[in-house]
C-alpha cells in the first residue's frame, strides 16, 4: 500500500539534555497553593513540561553557545554590538538598531520618545505589556483588528488583519494624536494570528495618508512570514527571509524581544529608520537600560542574539517549529476539544470559556483551568483572559475580554513530539472531568500587570 503522508522530523540533533522532575498529584496540590493557584508564582522544579512562555525558554544552538565564548564585554563599543546591527540590518532592514534588555525595555523607550499625553494609539488587538507601557506615557490604545479576531471558532486565515474602515476612522477621528500605528505580527493575544502582507500594505497607504507612523511589534515576524508563504496568494516558495524583509519594509520601526524568534534567553532591541528618534532613543537607553552599544545586554547575549536572528529565518526551521505547534493542536482538534483556530504559530489556546462553561468570567476560567492542568499533571501554561486584561486605568473597573483564553506556549527547540502526546492527554482528562473544575476568586492584586503575581483561591461550590 502507498503511503499518503510521508513523516517529518526536527531539523536538529539533541546535544544537550536537562532533567526534569514528575512529580506526585499530592506534590503538585501542595505547590499550586503555596502558587496562590497562579502558574507564574510556581517554581520551575515543580514543573512537568512548561509551556507558560516560548519567552527566553528556547534551546540555543551549538553555534550560539560557540558565539558566546565570544562576547566582548567592553562597557562601550562592544564588537558584539556590531555583529548585532549588521544581522538587524541584514534581517529586517532598519537603519538604526537600539539594543535593549528584552521586549519590555523596548517597548517602554518607544513609548516614552513617541507618545505624548492625551495621544491614541490603534493596533490590531492589545498586548498586555504593550498597552500598559503606551498608558503609562498618557496614551490610549484602540483596538483596531477585525471582529473575526474576537471569535476562538472563525476560521479566518488572517485574523491579525486590521479592519481598515476602523482604523481610518480613529486617524480621522484624532488627526494628529496619532503618534503611530501598533501592528503585531502575530497577534499574541487573538491566539498568535498572522496579518497578511495584502492588509499591512493598506495600513501603510492609511498612515501615509494621514502623516503617521507604523511600528511592529516584530518578536514572531518569523512565524507571521510562515504564515504568508503557506496562505497568501503570491507568497508560496517564497522564502522566510524575504518575506520578512518585505513585511519590515512596509514599517518605520519596529520592537523586538529576541527571546522569542531569534532563540535567545535574554536580550531585545528598537530597530527604526528615523534618525532623530533614533538619537532620542539611543539618548534614554543611557538612562534607563545600559550604554547604546549594549543596552542591558552582555556581550555575550547579543552574540547570541545575532546568530539567532539568521538562525530563526531558515525555512526548515520554522516550518517545524510551527509544525510542533500543528501537532499538538491536531490532537485537540480530533477529541474536539475547544481551541483557537487557526491554529496559532507559538502556541495552542484552549477556549476556557467554551472548555468550563459553568464558570462566569468573574471567577476566571482560564486561570482556573490552568490550574487544573497543572494539577492534573504537571503541565504549566498560562492564562490570556480577564486576569492578563486587568482593569481600566481610569475607572478601575475590570476587564472582560471576548476572549477568555489558556496558552500552551511551545518553546522553540526544546521538547519532543512525545511531550505533546502527554499534554495532549492531560488537556483530553481535564476536558473529560470539567464539571469538577471549580471558578477562582482573587486574594491579592497587584498594581500592574497582575497576572504575574497575582494570586487566588477556589471559589466555595
Amino acid at each position: 500500500m502507498p503511503l499518503t503522508r510521508r513523516s517529518w522530523a526536527e531539523p536538529f540533533k539533541i546535544k544537550v539534555v536537562e532533567p526534569v522532575r514528575l512529580t506526585t498529584a499530592g506534590q503538585r496540590a501542595k505547590a499550586l497553593t503555596e502558587a496562590g493557584y497562579n502558574t507564574f508564582l510556581l517554581r520551575s522544579r515543580d514543573v512537568y513540561i512548561d509551556l507558560l512562555t516560548d519567552s527566553g525558554t528556547s534551546a540555543m544552538s551549538d553555534r550560539q553557545w560557540a558565539g558566546m565564548m565570544l562576547g566582548d564585554e567592553a562597557y562601550a563599543g562592544s564588537e558584539n554590538y556590531y555583529h548585532l546591527e549588521a544581522a538587524v540590518q541584514k534581517a529586517y532592514g532598519y537603519r538604526h538598531v537600539i539594543p535593549t534588555h528584552q521586549g519590555r525595555g523596548a517597548e517602554h523607550l518607544l513609548s516614552r520618545v513617541l507618545i505624548k499625553p492625551g495621544d491614541v494609539i490603534p493596533g490590531n488587538m492589545y498586548f498586555t505589556t504593550t498597552r500598559l507601557h503606551q498608558e503609562m506615557a498618557g496614551g490610549t490604545f484602540h483596538d483596531a483588528v477585525i471582529a473575526e479576531a474576537h471569535d476562538p471558532a472563525s476560521t479566518h486565515p488572517f485574523k491579525g488583519n486590521f479592519d481598515l474602515e476602523k482604523l481610518e476612522s480613529i486617524l480621522r477621528d484624532h488627526p494628529g494624536r496619532v503618534p503611530y500605528i501598533s501592528a503585531a505580527a502575530t497577534v499574541n493575544m487573538a491566539g498568535g494570528q498572522p496579518i497578511s502582507l495584502e492588509n499591512l500594505t493598506h495600513v501603510r497607504a492609511l498612515a501615509d495618508r494621514h502623516k503617521t507612523r507604523v511600528i511592529l511589534d516584530a518578536t514572531r515576524v518569523a512565524e507571521n512570514a510562515y504564515f504568508l508563504q503557506q496562505r497568501e496568494p503570491g507568497q508560496q516558495g517564497r522564502p522566510i527571509r524575504a518575506i520578512v524583509r518585505d513585511l519590515c519594509a512596509l514599517t518605520d520601526g519596529c520592537t523586538m524581544s529576541a527571546k522569542k524568534d531569534p532563540l535567545a534567553n535574554i536580550g531585545g532591541f528598537i530597530g527604526i529608520n528615523d534618525s532623530t528618534v533614533a538619537d532620542e532613543i539611543s539618548n534614554l537607553v543611557v538612562v534607563f537600560e545600559g550604554l547604546h552599544t549594549y543596552g542591558g545586554m552582555a556581550g555575550r547575549d547579543m552574540e547570541a542574539v545575532a546568530i539567532g536572528i539568521e538562525e530563526s529565518l531558515e525555512d526548515d526551521h520554522i516550518r517545524a517549529r510551527v509544525g510542533q505547534v500543528e501537532y499538538l493542536g491536531e490532537k485537540l482538534r480530533a477529541w474536539r476539544i475547544p481551541i483557537v483556530l487557526p491554529i496559532g504559530g507559538h502556541g495552542i489556546y484552549l477556549d476556557a470559556r467554551a472548555f468550563l462553561p459553568h464558570i462566569p468570567q468573574s471567577q476566571y476560567p482560564a486561570q482556573a483551568l490552568a490550574a487544573a492542568l497543572y494539577l492534573d499533571s504537571g503541565v504549566r501554561a498560562m492564562e490570556r483572559g480577564a486576569v492578563s486584561a486587568g482593569r481600566d486605568p481610569l475607572t478601575g473597573a475590570e476587564r472582560f475580554p471576548k476572549l477568555e483564553l489558556v496558552r500552551l506556549t511551545i518553546p522553540r527547540r526544546v521538547y519532543t513530539q512525545a511531550h505533546m502526546d502527554v499534554t495532549a492527554e492531560s488537556v483530553y482528562c481535564v476536558y473529560e472531568e470539567r464539571d469538577k473544575v471549580r471558578g477562582l476568586q482573587m486574594t491579592f492584586e497587584p498594581r500592574f500587570l497582575r497576572f504575574f503575581q497575582a494570586r487566588f483561591t477556589p471559589v466555595n461550590s
